[in-house]
């Protein structure tokens, strides 16, 4: 049940927007080896003054920020990271312009389906992979 968060600084327009998009879920679905509808993603588009990142990265620069329940191990992280920055390099993104931050919490931590907690779910996934 991963949520992600892509921050930028530059508009881009509505069919850039959306493969910006669809590169993170994609990664997440194959890395993660979760169902495409059990992911959120959020673009968020900042103005340049308000984003400030070292003056070689330019407006490409992408921050993305990924929450999900713990148990992946480290092969499998490499494969998401791998996967988002071959994914927004097809989008005009330099790899070395995007960073990634990975957030694990326990399932305990997580309440979904009207507040229960996630280690009480039934997943129709694996997390430990």
């Amino acid at each position: 049940m991963p949520t992600a968060a892509i921050e930028v600084r530059r508009q881009y327009s509505r069919a850039e927007e959306a493969a910006l998009i669809e590169a993170v879920q994609t990664a997440l679905v194959e890395a993660l080896k979760v169902p495409s509808w059990t992911t959120m993603i959020r673009l968020f588009v900042h103005e340049p003054h308000r984003f400030v990142v070292r003056p070689d990265r330019g407006d490409r620069y992408t921050l993305v920020t990924i929450d999900c329940f713990e148990g992946r191990t480290v092969q499998t992280k490499r494969a998401l990271y791998d996967a988002i920055v071959q994914n927004l390099t097809q989008c005009g993104i330099p790899a070395d312009h995007v960073k990634i931050l990975l957030r694990e919490a326990p399932r305990e931590n997580w309440a979904i389906r009207g507040g229960t907690p996630a280690s009480e779910v039934a997943l129709e996934y694996d997390v430990d992979i």
